[in-house]
């Protein structure tokens, strides 16, 4: 049996993710704006999804500058609802640039996102011990209070279960099952 946590197994894009990405502590801006964003475009989708069509998302929204996703316009907005390379949901592509726009405006009143983000777990991961993924919580304390902190900022799809699920992707949270070798 292989001892990586299970939900990863059978894909190997997504075991490359699980064993070299997942859960692995992020303070890069522009990575952490990306996965809060992928995290938010997952919403109602399976992760995997995401994962196929990350480097179209890259293409599309500038790499993740917010400074640049930040002054896309209607037309963009239009081209992007018809790229077949992302999730052509126009509320999700909305939000993408609306969350660059409260980023940079953070940015400009001398907040950095990467220190809020990381204040929810005292600025170092937390380090569970689950046994199986079944242990393993959909919502935490942390994860709803940084959901409300960005719904308070203005950033849009940021809930307590993508908020977790973006702590447990950048290594805020380590949630690698116990004997899992990336753990």
């Amino acid at each position: 049996m292989d001892p990586r946590c299970t939900w990863c197994l059978g894909d190997e894009l997504y075991e490359h993710y699980h064993d070299h990405e997942w859960g692995v502590p992020c303070r890069d801006d522009t990575k952490l704006f990306e996965m809060l964003n992928l995290e938010g475009a997952q919403a109602g989708l399976s992760w995997i999804t995401i994962l196929r069509k990350r480097e179209n998302y890259r293409r599309a929204f500038a790499g993740f500058d917010k400074h640049k996703i930040a002054r896309f316009g209607e037309t963009k907005v239009e081209a992007l609802a018809q790229d077949a390379g992302i999730v052509r949901n126009r509320q999700k592509i909305e939000a993408f640039i609306h969350n660059a726009k409260v980023a940079v405006d953070m940015e400009r009143n001398g907040e950095s996102l990467v220190d809020l983000l990381w204040s929810f777990t005292g600025g170092a991961p937390l380090v569970n011990a689950w046994k199986s993924m079944a242990d393993v919580p959909a919502v935490t304390p942390e994860s709803t209070a940084m959901g409300k902190a960005l719904k308070k900022r203005g950033f849009k799809f940021v809930g307590p279960t993508t908020c977790y699920a973006f702590m447990q992707a950048c290594g805020m949270v380590n949630d690698h099952i116990i004997g899992c070798p990336a753990r």
